[in-house]
């Protein structure tokens, strides 16, 4: 009868609605992702992603990710955790400048970054005076991953340790830690799963990033700049092979995560998004 009474409640016109309507959404979502594995030519593709320009750029991706994501840990962790417990004057005001750059469009962040850090722009004049760069090379694309992935990693990390139970910091303090060792053993351990999310989120954010790249670093190019350039010159034909590439790196980010989380018993990614969205304090 339970179990009758819980199939009941599982088939109601609203669940039966919002399902079709869900449904509606995930089919937008999946289907062109299920489209480019129904006309793969993984032959062609992977010939395609063997030509040095090709190779060029997932190498400039991957190294360029690698450098941006390993900043914006050491630095968007530590940061998080001062949003979440230091009693900071305008709070919500130095919140809503870290969302900011999620929402900017990005050939916007490209110019914001290309006056900042330009030839001409206050830091990179300065910088240019003394024959440092950041335009059209590795550091230009490290600037835009960062400037529009790091959020993730900030955000992510604020609502973990905001997640954690205060009475566990205060318990540690009783027994004589001290606030970094608190950090270390109790907050840190705690906020990992929602961490780890938001650093997924951002590696992904970081090796699809075109629009800021464009404008920061059209040289060496990046496999987002590298896909419009043979899109431009070969069409959609040419523009798979790397798009594809994109979409498998995503994946491969993704599937890395849950395994991750499997391996050290914590919550996978899904379960930490679903977390970074019902966690308030």
């Amino acid at each position: 009868m339970a179990g009758l009474s819980e199939m009941k409640r599982r088939f109601t016109p609203t669940s039966l609605v919002f399902g079709v309507l869900g449904g509606l959404l995930l089919l937008d979502l999946v289907l062109p992702i299920a489209n480019l594995f129904l006309h793969a030519d993984w032959k062609g593709w992977m010939v395609a992603l063997a030509q040095p320009g090709a190779r060029d750029a997932i190498e400039v991706s991957l190294a360029a990710t690698g450098i941006s994501v390993s900043i914006m840990t050491v630095l968007g962790v530590p940061l998080g955790y001062v949003l979440a417990r230091a009693a900071l004057p305008f709070k919500s005001l130095w919140v809503g400048l870290i969302f900011l750059p999620m929402v900017v469009p990005d050939l916007a962040g490209g110019i914001l970054l290309l006056q900042m850090y330009g030839p001409y722009g206050m830091i990179g004049h300065a910088l240019d005076a003394r024959n440092i760069e950041l335009t059209n090379n590795l550091a230009g694309i490290v600037l835009a991953q960062l400037f529009v992935a790091a959020p993730f990693v900030i955000v992510s990390s604020m609502v973990g340790f905001a997640g954690v139970d205060r009475e566990l910091e205060q318990a540690a303090a009783t027994l004589g830690d001290t606030r970094w060792q608190i950090f270390r053993d109790v907050s840190l351990p705690l906020a990992k799963p929602s961490i780890a999310a938001g650093v997924t989120l951002a590696m992904i954010r970081a090796l699809g990033e075109f629009g800021a790249t464009l404008i920061m670093a059209y040289n060496p190019h990046s496999l987002p700049v590298y896909m419009w350039v043979k899109f431009e010159s070969d069409g959609l034909a040419g523009a798979m092979p790397t798009a594809f590439c994109l979409v498998m790196l995503a994946a491969a980010a993704v599937a890395l995560s849950l395994l991750i989380g499997r391996l050290g018993g914590r919550t996978d990614l899904v379960t930490s998004l679903t977390d970074l969205g019902g966690t308030s304090e």
